[in-house]
């Protein structure tokens, strides 16, 4: 069974820079987040096809909650669910543009 790998091989100085590029000019939480979420929707490649519960899901879109919570928009024949970023299995190999997903997982502290 192929495990799905949560984290890649970014070094911490190359996400911390990221991290700084994202949240430049956001004064709060909420603006941090919306800078993330611009940055994962502009550079991430999409869509791919990623395991969830051992079901093949295609990641459609990211979208970004009321409450500040990047998602990634999952879909599986007529389903549809939105799954937070932060517990998204990646791929391997993983769509271009992942280091934002990890930067910000970085900034959220996981």
């Amino acid at each position: 069974m192929m495990k799905a790998k949560k984290t890649t091989k970014f070094t911490a100085k190359h996400l911390d820079k990221l991290i700084e590029e994202a949240t430049t000019d956001a004064y709060n939480e909420s603006e941090q987040a919306s800078g993330f979420f611009a940055m994962i929707e502009e550079n991430l490649s999409l869509p791919f096809t990623t395991q969830m519960l051992g079901q093949s899901v295609t990641v459609a879109k990211i979208d970004l909650t009321g409450r500040d919570q990047i998602v990634a928009i999952c879909v599986r024949g007529k389903a549809t669910q939105a799954i937070p970023i932060l517990d998204l299995p990646m791929p391997d190999p993983p769509p271009e543009g992942v280091e934002w997903i990890d930067a910000y997982r970085r900034w959220c502290g996981n």
